[in-house]
């Protein structure tokens, strides 16, 4: 008797599929890793840091610029690694260096340079242990549910943003900051490192292990010719003002208008909240409509919360635009990635990725300096967050000139 087999195999709509476990090791990768955990955890170590050594907070905050600049400048080349590695290679070492990088904080003496040249340091290798990386794996495993996935993985962001500023906090008053950086720096190493080591690997790799796995798609110098690329990232480079601007001053701005202490910081919990519901959103809305009209709606949705945040007088207003504005920022983190995949292929992904980094950057700089500069000028921020709000909303108009996503946009069969 002969009997034909079929053999079920886990599809990405299965949760045995192991993209899934890819997805969830590279949440919790993401949140150990430089966006989270360095950047939300930052501002609890600036009084400590003054009182124990008796540096300015300027000088302080001059180190975060430095990690900030630095990560700008070298995600391009941690991408073209990326890209000709294979991103477990340079996960695994990025992650080993930075956790090792965040324990050594916990060694500072009084000069300042040993400050300075450890953030320089995570600067060089923070995208390396951020989603940079890990984006560049999950789009291997995914094509129908793309967005989902990059989508939870940027809750990993998120959920670090709520939970490690509280945890080290509490190690911070029951220890010392001390105690709380080497703490963070074995939360990397312990969490991060493992399961990156265990589960990430691009899907080739694991069907294939003694066959070189190649990738379609243009090459880096070709995508950066494409008029799609800019349109992309020149979006995202007037966002990343915008939001960043807004977010930096929101508490300042909401205690101006006569709001308490307290309930500033409850708008900010609020937009931290939302940018969680609005990266869940927009990787079920991408996975369903056409990635350049969800932007559309996700920047037009930020656009207006930056407006109302400049008109906000009441509580129920900076609630409000709080919360729209975390849907932006939690929205365009998956969108970046999901389009880049889809219009250039997996080839140079990272390359591209990268490059949209620097731009990211340097505007994430600019925000909030100009804002601060407004504010300064007329004692007010309204002007030219209303100003900046209507430039993002006219630049989120050319997301309708994009095309149809590539022939090679994905590559999994």
């Amino acid at each position: 008797m002969q009997r034909t087999e079929m053999t079920s195999v886990p599809s990405e709509f299965d949760l045995g599929y192991y993209g899934w476990r890819v997805v969830l090791a590279a949440c919790l990768g993401v949140m150990a890793g430089f966006g989270s955990l360095f950047v939300y955890t930052f501002s609890v170590f600036v009084k400590p840091l003054a009182a124990e050594f008796g540096w300015s907070r300027e000088a302080i905050s001059s180190g975060f610029a430095i990690a900030a600049v630095t990560l700008g400048l070298s995600s391009p080349v941690l991408g073209r690694w990326i890209d000709r590695f294979g991103p477990r290679h340079i996960i695994l070492l990025c992650m080993t260096v930075y956790g090792c990088a965040i324990a050594s904080l916990s060694l500072l003496h009084s000069g300042l340079w040993q400050f300075y040249l450890t953030c320089l340091v995570l600067g060089v290798v923070g995208n390396g242990a951020a989603h940079l990386a890990f984006s560049r794996s999950i789009s291997t495993w995914f094509h129908r549910r793309l967005g989902t996935a990059l989508a939870f993985v940027m809750v990993g962001a998120g959920l670090g943003a709520m939970i490690l500023p509280v945890v080290a906090q509490t190690i911070i008053s029951r220890f010392g900051w001390r105690a709380a950086y080497a703490s963070l720096g074995g939360l990397a190493l312990l969490l991060g490192l493992p399961l990156s080591w265990r589960y990430i690997r691009d899907r080739g790799v694991v069907e294939h292990p003694s066959a070189p796995v190649t990738h379609s798609g243009l090459t880096w110098k070709q995508g950066v010719r494409s008029f799609a690329f800019w349109i992309i990232t020149a979006i995202l480079f007037v966002s990343s003002i915008s939001m960043n601007g807004a977010i930096t001053h929101l508490s300042a701005l909401l205690t101006d208008r006569g709001l308490t202490t307290a309930r500033a910081a409850l708008c900010a919990s609020i937009l931290g909240g939302s940018s969680l519901l609005g990266r869940v959103a927009v990787g079920w809305l991408l996975d369903r409509f056409f990635g350049p009209r969800v932007a559309l709606a996700i920047n037009l949705t930020t656009a207006l919360g930056i407006f109302l945040l400049a008109r906000a007088n009441s509580f129920p207003a900076g609630c409000l635009a709080a919360a729209l504005i975390g849907i932006g920022a939690g929205g365009e983190a998956a969108i970046t990635p999901y389009l880049l995949t889809r219009y250039f292929g997996l080839r140079a992904f990272s390359t591209l990725y990268g490059l949209t980094w620097t731009f990211y950057a340097a505007a994430g700089a600019i925000g909030p300096v100009i804002l601060g500069r407004a504010f300064d000028a007329t004692g007010s921020y309204a002007s030219l967050l209303i100003l900046l709000a209507a430039a993002l909303g006219l630049v989120a108009a050319t997301n309708l000139l994009l095309p149809r996503y590539s022939s090679f946009s994905v590559e999994l069969h």
